[in-house]
């Protein structure tokens, strides 16, 4: 028996990447008592998996504030001392698929793609010193597909969408080429939508962060940020909840990416 395409595997792993027959193709717009809903305009939230340190508080305002994002999932290592898509975790993605977040590719080990070092290749470096490999069109395939195919083995009914971010937001023309015939399109985030949570906190305070944000977010924007990054200081976690509500307090409602992605 011919061995299924990597592509027919990866369609198999983002199973649902289309709600069932009856649902929108997009989430509804939530409603928060005392607000009214979406006269300034639609944002999308997306989290990256990240260290994990304010992981439970950020799923906690989301909570409150009745926020959907769309979480785009990497095997990093945690604050735990483990990873974030092992055994540890997997309590955690069951609740953010219950509470109706949605998934998609961050790639499995979160390297970086330098160079097409020919047709069809892709050269993958580590930024932890794990080394560097040249990836063709199959194991590129294998490394987007492995996260949602382990997702799923965890959460068989989370939401997994047709997407995929690159490490760093940095693609290639090859990676963009060959994802796409992986049946993946790449979503990154707009400008103003970087949220700054990864940048050094003695240079970008939270209050300084909040303020950006809150002043320069327009209609539109697919915004970005992780459950926590190791190297910052102050945590932005410490201020997600009030920047979510303060988006919201200016008439901001958020949704789901559909499944198609939103240009950025």
């Amino acid at each position: 028996m011919a061995r299924p395409s990597r592509r027919a595997l990866l369609a198999a792993a983002t199973g649902t990447l289309l709600p069932p027959a009856g649902q929108p193709a997009q989430a509804s717009r939530p409603t928060t008592p005392g607000l009214p809903q979406c006269r300034t305009g639609t944002l999308y939230l997306t989290i990256d998996t990240g260290w994990g340190r304010e992981a439970e508080a950020i799923a906690a305002a989301m909570r409150r504030r009745d926020v959907k994002a769309t979480l785009f999932l990497a095997n990093e290592p945690t604050y735990r001392g483990d990873s974030s898509l092992g055994a540890g975790w997997a309590s955690f993605w069951l609740a953010r698929a219950a509470e109706g977040h949605a998934f998609a590719s961050h790639t499995w080990r979160h390297w970086y793609f330098a160079a097409d070092p020919g047709a069809g290749k892709l050269r993958y470096v580590s930024r932890r010193g794990e080394g560097a490999e040249v990836l063709d069109g199959d194991a590129f395939c294998d490394e987007l597909a492995r996260p949602v195919e382990h997702l799923r083995s965890l959460v068989p009914d989370a939401r997994i969408l047709p997407l995929w971010r690159a490490p760093g937001g940095r693609t290639t023309p090859n990676a963009l080429k060959l994802a796409e015939a992986c049946g993946l399109r790449h979503q990154g985030w707009t400008a103003q939508g970087f949220l700054g949570d990864e940048l050094d906190s003695a240079a970008h305070s939270n209050a300084a962060l909040l303020r950006r944000a809150l002043t320069r977010i327009s209609d539109g924007e697919v915004l970005m940020m992780h459950w926590g990054v190791r190297s910052r200081r102050e945590p932005f976690g410490m201020v997600f909840e009030e920047l979510i509500a303060g988006l919201q307090a200016k008439g901001f409602c958020f949704a789901l990416l559909p499944a198609q992605g939103v240009g950025a």
